[in-house]
């Protein structure tokens, strides 16, 4: 039994590779829209690799400039809030 289902094995793998080392021409025609598409495609997935990329590169600039933007702020003496002192009307 064991002897049969190792011919088996070796007959289905033998013709499993004979079926993928055989090329055939393909019959089909690829119209210039389908090559417009991927190239397109392609742009598309570049640019958003690079933009995603630039933010992150960019990101601790923008942080120290923000940062550096509020200490000179605060270093002025020129704060949001109201100098008047809030007491309630007898």
């Amino acid at each position: 039994m064991k002897q049969n289902m190792k011919l088996l094995s070796i007959g289905t793998a033998t013709i499993a590779a004979a079926t993928l080392l055989t090329a055939l021409p393909a019959q089909a025609y690829v119209g210039p829209g389908a090559g417009l598409s991927l190239l397109s495609a392609l742009w598309a997935v570049l640019a958003a690799v690079f933009v995603a990329v630039g933010f992150v590169l960019l990101w601790p600039i923008r942080k120290m400039m923000r940062n550096r933007k509020r200490a000179q702020q605060n270093g002025s003496g020129t704060t949001s809030h109201s100098t008047h002192s809030h007491q309630p009307k007898a």
